[in-house]
């Protein structure tokens, strides 16, 4: 018997518990990004209003207070209320790094590294606050400072630029001097990003064994024996070659020279037939005498555009004996050269904007 009313007390409750849920409400509004929902209930009863805005750092797409309705039905009257992040103005010398940006949304954050050898000052984010504003003016990068480098036994240190005070800054540098002859085992230094400096170098004699001639030059003048250090030898040319480089070599302070120059040759036009633009003259090949261009010269060929019937100018290099004819360039028959020479691409019409 227990058990019985038992369940009829159940079934009662359930029967009580239906009755009363059995009335339509709405839930909490659905609500886009920005809209203010701090006040929303959970459950609202038919007939309730709610009016939407947005929350602070949002604008509204419009100024009219937006109400919603709880329906019959447990929905909510439609609303176009729509909230738009305000914007922080990028400071203009951060644009760059911006990728283009000018703008950034409420809620942004701005992260600021600085680079090797330098040191922030100031904070390292910013927020972007509900009122358009940053919550950080960006920090400053200011140079690491290094102690003054001790100058090598027997020498001297020249910096690049006058030093006052008793340190130096990220990305300063100077010269290592040694007293004659000797040369020092490294001659260049800098304040380097993690705030130190080199340990001076150390000054020992240096001799470079006697200079050598190069191909197809020679060396204007020098005596030859071993050089000491910084003493340089200088070099020229063969007739119609061409000095790539420096014409002087240095003995260095590791007992070798600098790297010696080259002696670039002369090319040839390899054509039989045809006629050029070198010189600032157009020439036919037979009048290029001697036939022989520099290095570094450029001489012109002419093409034919066969669709258009025009002439057109393409120019080769001479690059150390070598000069490139054009795959566009076709050398003319002897009869074509000899009885109709007027035909050819270099005397016909030059096509448009290529006139040479």
């Amino acid at each position: 018997m227990t058990a019985l009313k038992l369940a009829l007390l159940l079934i009662s409750q359930v029967a009580l518990y239906g009755s009363v849920t059995s009335k339509k409400v709405c839930g909490r509004p659905p609500i886009t990004d920005g809209i203010d929902e701090v006040r929303l209930k959970r459950v609202y009863e038919v007939g309730e209003e709610v009016t939407l805005t947005c929350e602070q750092g949002y604008l509204p797409s419009t100024t009219t207070p937006r109400r919603i309705t709880c329906t019959g039905t447990g929905d909510w009257t439609a609303s176009d209320l729509l909230c738009t992040p305000k914007m922080c103005a990028i400071p203009r010398p951060l644009q760059p790094l911006a990728m283009g940006r000018t703008e950034a949304p409420f809620k942004s954050i701005l992260n600021f590294t600085c680079d090797d050898g330098y040191v922030m000052q100031g904070a390292n984010e910013s927020h972007c606050q509900h009122d358009g504003t940053w919550s950080h003016t960006p920090p400053l990068c200011k140079a690491v400072n290094c102690p003054l480098p001790a100058p090598p036994r027997d020498g001297k240190i020249t910096h690049d630029k006058t030093v006052t005070g008793s340190h130096t800054i990220y990305g300063q540098s100077w010269t290592y001097e040694c007293n004659p002859p000797k040369a020092p085992s490294f001659e260049r230094g800098s304040c380097r990003a993690d705030g130190t400096v080199p340990e001076p170098p150390v000054c020992r004699e240096v001799s470079c064994p006697i200079p050598t001639n190069i191909p197809n030059g020679f060396i204007t003048f020098a005596v030859m024996r071993t050089h000491s250090y910084k003493e340089t030898v200088k070099y020229g040319c063969n007739e119609n070659y061409v000095l790539d480089g420096e014409a002087e070599r240095l003995c260095t302070n590791t007992g070798n020279w600098s790297a010696p120059p080259v002696c670039r040759a002369p090319c040839k036009v390899n054509i039989k037939r045809g006629r050029i633009f070198y010189n600032s003259k157009k020439l036919w090949i037979a009048d290029l005498k001697p036939n022989r261009v520099l290095h570094g010269e450029h001489v012109v060929f002419y093409c034919m555009n066969k669709e258009d019937r025009c002439g057109y100018p393409v120019a080769s290099t001479c690059q150390d004996g070598t000069l490139p004819i054009p795959q566009c360039f076709e050398e003319p028959g002897k009869v074509e050269y000899t009885l109709r020479p007027k035909s050819l691409p270099s005397e016909i019409a030059m096509c448009q904007s290529t006139a040479v």
